[in-house]
């Protein structure tokens, strides 16, 4: 099937509802654009009902943030206008709109990379001008050198970048990483950190834990990493990281139990039939956006 007869396709399927929101039209074509080799890339969906998808940018500028993604170790995936940046257990999805402001001061305050070097990432971004900030990002008492910060409770070295549109990016050496980089956590903010755990424990089923001394939870491909935000939050939708992604297998049962626990469907279950696919979206309560979907790890 062509690009063009399956956008023909996908509009006849998305009701009138759907299509006001032009980010999550967006979001659905971008989705077209993934080739076959890109869906190998989610490895983490054999591994459970619910894992993690993809990250989805409003951007000021694609072709900068295309090299700055592509610099890290991602991989670009162009059909026509569409564009997909692609790493290990995550994909990554622009939209050309200026956001309204960076990660930071929203409900995600950050997303972090697993890397089996982080002295030669670091190195190489600070070398193409992108401003380590590891110093700024990490409490007074926590000793930095060199950009680097060694995490004790931890056991391993961490180092923070600013990317294009003040998106803030953790890297983490990993030992026994397979890949040179690959999708490690998403960093929470919320004034009710318990509260934000157990949200996303009860909704997604994550196991709960710790990360450190951070609390966290766990999905296959993904830990969940949540943190204190004494001046509170907004939401996430229009900024940098617009919105989080989650895929679902049998989505449709998956959003009545949604239903069925009050949480509102922000866009209602849609399936995608020239794709085999399904999206809905949400909102937790502390107003991260998230887009769920079902069949976008076997998208051909």
């Amino acid at each position: 099937m062509s690009l063009k007869s399956a956008i023909c396709n996908l509009q006849s399927a998305i009701s009138p509802f759907v299509l006001r929101s032009a980010s999550s039209l967006v979001a659905v074509l971008l989705l077209l654009a993934i080739p076959r080799t890109a869906s190998a890339q989610l490895t983490a969906a054999k591994d459970g009902p619910i894992v993690y998808g993809h990250h989805h940018l409003n951007v000021s500028n694609l072709d900068e943030q295309k090299k700055f993604w592509t610099l890290l170790g991602g991989t670009i995936v162009k059909v026509g206008p569409a564009e997909v940046v692609r790493f290990p257990n995550v994909l990554i999805f622009m939209t050309s709109r200026a956001p309204s402001g960076g990660t930071k001061g929203t409900s995600v305050n950050h997303i972090g990379f697993g890397v089996q070097n982080i002295r030669a990432i670091v190195d190489k971004v600070k070398a193409a001008g992108y401003p380590i900030v590891t110093r700024a990002e990490l409490p007074p008492a926590q000793e930095v050198k060199d950009d680097l910060a060694y995490i004790a409770d931890q056991q391993n070295n961490v180092a923070f970048v600013m990317g294009p549109d003040d998106t803030k990016v953790e890297f983490l050496e990993v030992k026994g990483l397979t890949t040179p980089i690959a999708m490690h956590h998403i960093h929470f903010a919320s004034p009710q950190v318990d509260d934000m755990k157990a949200w996303y424990v009860k909704v997604f089923g994550a196991k709960p834990g710790m990360r450190g001394s951070f609390q966290a939870a766990d999905l296959p491909g993904v830990n969940l990493t949540y943190s204190p935000a004494p001046a509170g939050v907004v939401g996430t939708q229009g900024r940098a990281l617009d919105h989080i992604g989650f895929e679902v297998k049998d989505l449709e049962s998956f959003c009545t139990r949604l239903e069925g626990m009050g949480i509102k469907l922000e866009r209602p279950y849609t399936k995608v039939p020239a794709l085999n696919i399904s999206i809905a979206f949400i909102r937790d309560p502390w107003g991260t956006y998230i887009e769920l979907t079902d069949g976008l790890a076997q998208v051909p």
